[in-house]
């Protein structure tokens, strides 16, 4: 039986952020205790501390798109809903978060969700194919009323908290529409708005309700009649439409996003704007979405990015949540002046930094980087050297095919495998290519010392050049294993070459005894992707399409370490060492995961 090491799970995560679509409103939740807000990004519902946002936790049961999740009153549930109409109702109190109960009411996408101050009903909206809102009971799932007078997609949905209860809608045909219950029935329809209405929200003592639209207007009801009252900063609130409104829990006043890049602060008894934050003029700055809680104003970028607003200060945030809302493709770490430092590279053409101190900080490159993915290659056929202390993309070199992986080596050296091409760099420029193979090269790498490039193919051999100069010599020298090679690695210490395919074996190379087998690793239920070596030079990991991660000990291939579901219903995209002790993982889920294992 394989001897397995014992392992700490999960000890940090660094969750994604919030998954943004230009045009579209993204609903925040937050916890009734104030104390956590919540989002989702793809499969992923993340819960984080408003407090430490880097305290994090995801919940990943979702088989598709989650689009909305909202916190219970009583703060022990919460229920998310998916484009497929799946509602989810699932426990906060463990960290299991195990299913209470499961209903799809209407089939298409869910866009909002809100519960009756008792936490017994559920109110849910969206685009379905047969109608466009259901209001239930959360343990059985019956219909406890009727969502009914809108001729198009509801997009946001709000209860009042105290009773009587009430109901009120904002959909795509311009109108809001009010209803008296449970069970709810329809009232009346509102028609004050010419635009899109984005949303609607109840006032937390329940004596108002609003709604905001793509016309930039928020209008000011009645929370028991719906008569109209007011409109807020006359006769426009914001020069762009808007997407999101968030009330404080006082009740005396709100917070509106949108699209003119601003969130305003609204004293609701004076129908005007106290404080106007001015988030930047990028489109990447427009704001979808806002949350007050507690003391804390958030307002959220179609960057994704996570403002937490200052009164104060309005045009400066007191901090800035960043990091991924796309997939990740690759990472690595670097160490410099006793820190360690988390570099990943997503789909969207992003850097992130993670590094790692007391309390975990973000920030991420600027300037204009790849067209699409990158660490330091991309699919917009180039190479980028980055500047990491200044944290800009600064030299560019362009390739002529698209480049797959790339390897660095002291003296200045890089190698660059892109399709049907492997091209040596020397400081940045290219020195020397090798066009016309007899295979496809898939990776390559180089020694650490410099000496030999090793590129594997896609018919199963690794293919050994040594480096002379500014070329490349092919010496004859091949190297096999079981199939089209999917990715590798030397040790740090230049000893070993470890190589995985596609028929999910690993196999260790001993450098120093002429490349001879040193042992052969296998575990992997699908094909593994990614590798990286220990900094002790005696243990690798390797990550697979089965969501599991493997450290394997080179001279003995029976002890392993097991990490499954690493990032679960998502493949392991990633996989770099912090220090002996420390892995990183990353995946398509745009979330990064740092694990202690002990040996």
């Amino acid at each position: 039986m394989p001897f397995t090491f014992s392992f700490n799970l999960s000890e940090h995560v660094f969750a994604s952020l919030p998954q943004m679509e230009r045009g579209v409103a993204k609903v925040i939740g937050g916890d009734p205790k104030g104390n956590n807000f919540l989002y989702t990004n793809g499969k992923c519902v993340i819960i984080r501390n408003i407090e430490n946002p880097a305290i994090a936790d995801i919940y990943t049961e979702h088989a598709h798109t989650v689009n909305v999740a909202k916190y219970s009153p009583s703060g022990f549930y919460i229920a998310s809903g998916d484009v497929t109409g799946k509602l989810r109702i699932w426990d906060t109190t463990q960290k299991e978060h195990i299913l209470k109960n499961e209903f799809t009411p209407f089939s298409g996408p869910i866009k909002d969700i809100a519960w009756t101050g008792d936490s017994q009903r559920i109110a849910l909206v969206g685009e379905g194919r047969e109608k466009f809102g259901a209001a239930i009971l959360w343990d059985s799932g019956n219909t406890v009323g009727d969502i009914s007078g809108h001729s198009k997609i509801i997009n946001s949905v709000d209860i009042k908290q105290n009773r009587p209860y009430r109901l009120a809608t904002a959909s795509d045909d311009t109108s809001g529409s009010f209803y008296e219950g449970p069970p709810f029935k329809f009232k009346n329809t509102k028609h004050d708005h010419n635009q899109f209405v984005n949303c609607v929200r109840f006032s937390p003592n329940g004596e108002h309700f609003v709604t905001a639209g793509a016309d930039g207007k928020i209008f000011l009801y009645d929370g028991k009649s719906s008569d109209l009252i007011s409109q807020l900063g006359g006769e426009k609130a914001h020069n762009g439409g808007i997407y999101a409104v968030s009330w404080s829990p006082d009740s005396s006043q709100l917070i509106s996003a949108s699209g003119d890049k601003t969130v305003k602060l609204w004293d609701v008894g004076a129908g005007t704007a106290v404080t106007t934050f001015s988030m930047g003029t990028d489109v990447s700055d427009q704001q979808l979405g806002c949350l007050w809680q507690k003391d804390y104003l958030l307002g959220i970028s179609l960057s994704g990015y996570i403002n937490y607003l200052d009164k104060n200060n309005p045009d400066r945030p007191i901090r800035v949540i960043k990091g991924h809302s796309k997939s990740i493709q690759c990472l690595t770490v670097h160490k410099s002046e006793g820190r360690s430092y988390i570099y990943s590279g997503s789909s969207d053409g992003h850097i992130n930094i993670l590094f790692i101190i007391e309390i975990v900080m973000n920030d991420c490159f600027s300037g204009k980087g790849h067209s699409n993915q990158l660490v330091t290659c991309s699919m917009d056929d180039t190479l980028r050297y980055t500047d990491i202390n200044k944290k800009e993309y600064s030299d560019v070199v362009k390739m002529d095919f698209q480049p797959k992986s790339v390897s660095v080596a002291s003296g200045g050296l890089s190698l660059a495998v892109c399709i049907g091409q492997v091209v040596l760099l020397k400081d940045k420029k290219k020195v020397f290519t090798m066009d016309n193979l007899s295979y496809e090269p898939e990776v390559g790498v180089m020694h650490p010392g410099g000496t030999t490039a090793a590129v594997g193919g896609a018919d199963g051999h690794v293919y050994l050049y040594s480096v002379q100069g500014n070329t490349l010599k092919d010496e004859g020298k091949t190297l096999n294993v079981k199939g089209t090679i999917t990715d590798m690695a030397y040790s740090e210490d230049g000893a070993y070459l470890a190589v995985i395919d596609e028929k999910k074996v690993a196999i260790v190379f001993t450098v120093a005894d002429g490349y001879s087998v040193k042992n052969q690793f296998y575990g992997h239920h699908a094909k593994p992707v990614c590798l990286a070596w220990s900094p002790d030079n005696e243990h690798f990991a390797t990550g697979g399409m089965d969501m599991m991660v493997f450290v394997w000990t080179v001279s003995d291939s029976d002890k392993r370490v097991k990490l499954q579901d690493c990032h679960r219903l998502h493949h392991v995209s990633g996989l770099a060492w912090v220090d002996e002790h420390t892995l990183v993982t990353t995946s398509h889920d745009a979330t990064v995961k740092q694990w202690t294992i002990s040996f």
